[in-house]
């Protein structure tokens, strides 16, 4: 019997530019004016958990701290909120990155769930130590609507790196 994890597809490395697009894809999904939603994801953190996850060699904290800063400025926020969690969520998954990696889809989204959680209390807290008020529990859904997008995400990112299922005689690999 088989493992629900394994895969006959074995992946190609990842090149640097597509993850630098993924990044600026995911910065303009956060920058997007779409008001006051309620369950929206923090595309940056969830794709910043993605590549922490699977090139945790590649894509690390100094990577999240610049997102970080990014999305201080563009979100007029308190400065460092952002870059405190994204550094930390970047922390914890590239430390988790192999044993999430062990998992089906469906569970690696439920490890992702506590690291989200996490980078989202962050910044709360940051946030009302400069004096905002309590935004409600709601604000927690947007972790549980990233987590839910891992699934489709992994898929869509991995997309690039898919070896090709016949073999050409003109391509080396």
């Amino acid at each position: 019997m088989q493992p629900t994890h394994s895969s006959n597809r074995i992946l190609l490395p990842v090149r640097a530019w597509f993850i630098f697009l993924t990044f600026i894809a995911a910065l303009f999904l956060d920058m997007m004016p779409f008001g006051r939603l309620t369950g929206l994801p923090d595309f940056v953190a969830l794709t910043l958990a993605f590549w922490s996850v699977r090139e945790p060699f590649k894509v690390g904290m100094g990577v999240a701290f610049m997102l970080g800063i990014v999305m201080d400025v563009s979100a007029a926020s308190v400065m460092g909120q952002h870059s405190l969690a994204y550094v930390l969520l970047a922390f914890a998954a590239s430390g988790l990155s192999r044993r999430i990696l062990w998992f089906p889809l469906s569970q690696q989204a439920l490890h992702i769930l506590p690291l989200l959680l996490g980078a989202q209390l962050l910044m709360l807290a940051a946030r009302m130590m400069a004096g905002a008020p309590f935004p409600g529990v709601l604000y927690f859904l947007s972790s549980f609507t990233a987590s839910a997008l891992w699934y489709p995400l992994t898929y869509l990112l991995l997309i690039p790196q898919y070896r090709a299922t016949e073999k050409d005689v003109h391509r080396p690999i």
